[in-house]
């Protein structure tokens, strides 16, 4: 009987397996520049996406974490690759510099996240039903999302950068908004954050910024030493009402 079930166990195993969730990679450019994103393991289905933005050092377990957790409630998630081969930071100086040079050339970063949101309509993606993530420097493109129009339903900035150059012009703010801002995240000033609360109002948009206490600025990334487990969980579920209200 034991010799019975060791190959039916194995076959359950097998399955399971094969069933395993995964990320496939993706390969992309812009120009002569190779691009290298991820996509979940369930493309082609017509499903409702989310673009997901890494934070400063690039593609990282934050994200990937993320895109399968998205998998799961139903969602199609490709993760963007903004640095492109070669240019990927190898440490917090070459990110900081990296991530300062697309901060300061928007119209570069919005170029690198639109072509990253034409992969994920490739990937199958309902092109009505389209919403964008981003965590630290990639919250900061979520926001670039907001300011360009891009036709997507919503945007979260996770413990983003808030702020932009004071001579851009505020305009019109088409796509919802949520923003995560930990309270002790010492690069949001009082004059940055009213700045953008300012320029959520001149748009007329849809917006909310939940607040989360005794909070630094990595707050959601269980790698940091400013991880917090209650506040990072609370913040994931606003993520997810958020795209439940939008896209289903």
């Amino acid at each position: 009987m034991i010799k019975l079930l060791i190959p039916l166990f194995s076959a359950l195993m097998l399955t399971h397996v094969s069933n395993a969730q995964h990320l496939n990679p993706v390969s992309y450019k812009d120009g002569a520049q190779q691009l290298n994103g991820l996509v979940t393991s369930n493309t082609g289905k017509n499903l409702p996406g989310v673009l997901i933005l890494p934070a400063w050092k690039g593609i990282d377990e934050e994200a990937k974490t993320a895109a399968l957790a998205l998998e799961k409630q139903g969602y199609i998630a490709f993760i963007a690759d903004i640095y492109g081969e070669g240019n990927i930071p190898a440490d917090n100086t070459s990110a900081s510099k990296s991530s300062g040079y697309y901060k300061t050339n928007y119209e570069a970063y919005q170029h690198r996240i639109s072509l990253a949101l034409d992969q994920l309509k490739k990937a199958g993606a309902d092109t009505g039903k389209i919403a964008v993530i981003g965590y630290c420097f990639g919250g900061t493109g979520a926001l670039e999302v907001m300011r360009a129009g891009f036709p997507v339903q919503g945007v979260v900035s996770i413990h983003g950068g808030l702020g932009k150059d004071k001579n851009r012009p505020n305009g019109e703010i088409t796509t919802k908004v949520l923003i995560e801002n930990p309270a002790d995240d010492k690069g949001v000033t009082p004059e940055i954050y009213d700045a953008l609360v300012k320029e959520l109002n001149d748009g007329n948009a849809d917006w909310q910024i939940i607040t989360y206490g005794n909070s630094g600025h990595t707050f959601t990334n269980p790698k940091s030493a400013e991880y917090n487990e209650i506040m990072a969980k609370r913040a994931w579920q606003h993520t997810l009402m958020f795209l439940e209200e939008l896209l289903n």
